[in-house]
């Protein structure tokens, strides 16, 4: 898997064959019927576009999160822009953590017409030099945009000749946005400089020449430290519940890398297990860390529903041989949650449900909707690749359930709920503006300050559907009041119209 010789972290339509346009059934993601890897675009192409994601943003939204740094975006001063809807909450975050952290700190080379004709490299000196003088963090990070890559900025050879000048560690981050439609390349991109620039045994605890016995990696295994690979759509509260739920068996906990400081990673290799909260997140890392460290690693379902969760805790628990514990662990939790759950599942049975988002996570969310009693009527994924196939074991008569593919797309989601007629919504608050104009309630896929994961996730969940459907005047009197923006023959056409491969909707 060894990629950190190059200069960047390859695309996931190369490493992962991963798809972004696809219309059709569960039963088709499920056993691979559907030839994902198929042609050279592996099914990314439409004939007609409306909006698909940017790796560059997706890398911002885990760069802004990382403590004592300050970033540099080294492209137009557009690029970026949508950092300036996280600024209190990853100022929040971060001061939850640490009290004395600072705010989001960015700085843009803002490149202009003359500066695409004679280069940006003069601009990025004095951006890294400012930040040095001014700041002093511990690192400077580097995010390389579309223009100054198509102009060919040697972005490396600049910084590692400033590098000598600067107290702080810079850090370049390949994620120029025209290298892949699937915006989840974003993830390894961060972690292809994290690996190159954090990764590496601090000076302490263990003498250099124990590392690489046998007797120093048995001692980690039986250390019970556990590294919790975090995501950007995790909560506070839900690391709460995490790190709840590990240390009823036992374990030491240490979450990165969101909202971590570089130390963090440094202490990351003095550990016996590196878990994976999303493998759409993780695998670049942890495999990584396999190769290069010989330190083992779990990617399989996320913590979302009772049944994930309870596989998610076998799993680690399998590893320290602590089954019994968790067994007794899981059965407590689950008596306990079932109880609480009961009111919720006599008011919510029978509601049809939509989710779209992320493909772990919105398959992992539909098994607490099936759990309510309620009926799941259709996904839509930002893309797809092998990590969402064991999710769906936690999943019962899904086989012909609606299953599509997108980045965005909002005309096809439009044109599907149009046809499904599901009772509420669950997906991003970013991307509901066509959802809530069709007059449904909305549940968000999830929030910084909501708790999803662990079986406190779940109640949580179920009372706050159990409320948004109650209450939803707002939508109701916006699909009344507003008109959606597309014509009416759309709607009578397929909402897969325009991929290539793809399966008729069920009206």
């Amino acid at each position: 898997m060894n990629f950190l010789d190059a200069k960047s972290a390859p695309s996931r339509e190369d490493r992962l064959h991963a798809s972004i346009a696809f219309g059709g059934i569960c039963a088709q993601v499920k056993t691979g019927k559907q030839a994902f890897a198929a042609g050279c675009t592996n099914l990314s192409s439409r004939l007609f576009s409306m909006a698909q994601g940017c790796q560059f943003t997706l890398s911002l939204a885990i760069l802004n999160s990382i403590r004592n740094a300050v970033l540099i975006m080294h492209g137009p001063i557009g690029c970026g822009m949508c950092s300036l809807g996280t600024i209190g909450q990853n100022k929040t975050l971060k001061q939850l953590r640490d009290p004395a952290s600072e705010g989001l700190i960015w700085i843009s080379t803002n490149l202009d017409e003359s500066d695409v004709i004679g280069g940006g490299e003069k601009k990025l000196k004095e951006a890294v030099r400012y930040a040095d003088r001014e700041f002093r963090p511990e690192t400077i990070i580097v995010a390389n945009s579309c223009v100054p890559a198509l102009i060919g900025d040697d972005i490396d050879s600049i910084l590692s000749d400033l590098q000598k000048e600067t107290a702080g560690i810079i850090m370049p981050i390949h994620c120029e946005g025209f290298k892949t439609k699937i915006m989840a390349t974003a993830y390894d991109a961060v972690y292809h400089g994290i690996l190159k620039k954090y990764i590496r045994y601090p000076d302490r605890k263990i003498p250099l020449l124990e590392r690489d016995t046998d007797k120093f990696r048995a001692a980690y295994r039986k250390s019970r430290n556990v590294n919790v690979l975090n995501v950007g759509s995790m909560s506070l509260p839900d690391e709460g519940e995490l790190r709840r739920l590990l240390e009823g068996l036992g374990l030491t906990v240490c979450f990165i890398p969101c909202y971590a400081e570089p130390k963090d990673f440094q202490y990351a290799l003095e550990t016996s297990l590196n878990v994976s909260i999303c493998g759409t997140h993780d695998d670049y890392l942890v495999g990584h860390l396999e190769e290069k460290y010989q330190i083992s690693f779990m990617v399989d379902t996320i913590p979302i529903g009772s049944k994930n969760t309870s596989r998610w805790l076998q799993k680690i628990a399998q590893h320290f041989d602590l089954d019994k514990e968790a067994e007794r662990l899981i059965e407590m939790e689950q008596r306990t949650l079932d109880e609480a759950l009961d009111p919720y599942r006599k008011t919510l049975a029978g509601k049809k449900v939509y989710l779209a988002g992320g493909e772990v996570r919105i398959v992992a969310t539909a098994e607490i909707i099936q759990d309510l009693g309620m009926e799941v009527v259709g996904f839509k994924a930002h893309h797809y690749d092998r990590f969402i196939e064991p999710i769906f074991d936690a999943l019962e008569n899904i086989d012909e359930v609606l299953f599509s593919v997108s980045t965005n797309q909002p005309f096809e989601m439009s044109n599907i709920i149009t046809k499904l007629k599901p009772d509420v919504l669950i997906t991003h608050v970013g991307g509901n503006n066509i959802a809530a104009k069709h007059g449904l309630p909305l549940l968000p896929l999830f929030g910084p300050t909501y708790n999803y994961c662990g079986y406190s996730g779940v109640f949580e969940i179920a009372r706050r559907l159990h409320k948004t459907i109650r209450n939803f005047e707002f939508n109701r009197q916006l699909s009344r009041n507003t008109s959606l923006p597309f014509k009416k023959e759309w709607y009578e056409k397929d909402p897969f119209s325009y991929i290539k491969y793809a399966q008729g909707i069920k009206a």
